[in-house]
């Protein structure tokens, strides 16, 4: 407890999911917590977050509106007087080969995924630089690091967020600032749920899950978790870094050869 004693982090994607369960932990962990999210949120693990954090906001925004992020961003210093974490975590999902998926998706999908984590990382990297300190965590994803079947505009965009965090470490780390990814593997969040709620998907879920090396889909605590080590001074020498989080989704294939061969 209390390894992040002090600190403020604004979340953006805070009202559901994985912003939510990580906003929930870096209060519990003694941080005082801003929410960002064009969702206003309704209970769970935000308002158990707000309720351990010693101090809170929430402004309600869209991640592409660069004045909406300006002026959040505002209120949260006013509020609680810096801001020492950046957890970019709103996103959405998208599917479809690059011949079928209508341009108005591909760029709803940068838009949110790449677009708004530069644009919230260039309204509050003039604070973190006025400070000489911050931490900035961009969600990514394993469909950042390889591709994905249909995944043309998220894989995309993952993938340039992971080059992004790369870039945005090498050009602030002399100032005090580092900056790292998480890519998570299939977390059980509503935006999983909303995309593979169809009957038609059931076999191909029971196939995504099973790839997963653990035989199952992650929980959004286990990337708040990831969150809060990337977070806190236990990493303090880690930066540019792309942390997988996939229960074993990105370390190969299984085949069956380990049962041929008498393994269990």
């Amino acid at each position: 407890m209390g390894r992040l004693q002090g600190k403020v982090a604004f979340v953006t994607g805070a009202a559901s999911g994985i912003g939510a369960a990580t906003a929930r932990r870096f209060a519990e962990e003694g941080a005082s917590v801003f929410g960002f999210d064009v969702q206003k949120p309704d209970g769970g693990d935000w308002q158990a977050a707000v309720e351990a954090a010693p101090g809170h906001g929430f402004a309600s925004g869209d991640v592409r509106d660069d004045a909406g992020l300006a002026a959040a961003v505002a209120a949260c210093r006013e509020k609680l007087g810096r801001i020492d974490v950046l957890m970019n975590s709103a996103g959405v999902g998208s599917g479809g080969p690059v011949h079928l998926i209508p341009v108005e998706e591909w760029d709803r999908c940068i838009e949110i995924n790449l677009k708004g984590t530069f644009l919230a990382s260039r309204n509050v990297l003039p604070l973190m630089l006025e400070q000489g300190s911050g931490n900035i965590i961009n969600v990514a994803s394993v469909e950042g690091i390889e591709g994905f079947e249909g995944g043309s505009a998220y894989n995309a965009s993952k993938g340039a967020v992971v080059v992004l965090t790369k870039n945005m470490a090498m050009d602030y780390a002399r100032k005090g600032i580092r900056v790292n990814a998480i890519c998570p593997g299939f977390i059980d969040t509503p935006l999983l749920q909303g995309l593979f709620s169809m009957p038609q998907l059931k076999e191909t879920t029971d196939r995504i899950v099973d790839a997963h090396q653990l035989g199952r889909l992650g929980r959004p605590e286990e990337i708040a978790n990831a969150a809060l080590f990337l977070a806190s001074e236990e990493s303090s020498f880690v930066t540019g870094h792309s942390l997988v989080v996939d229960g074993g989704y990105t370390a190969g294939h299984r085949f069956g050869l380990s049962d041929m061969f008498g393994g269990e």
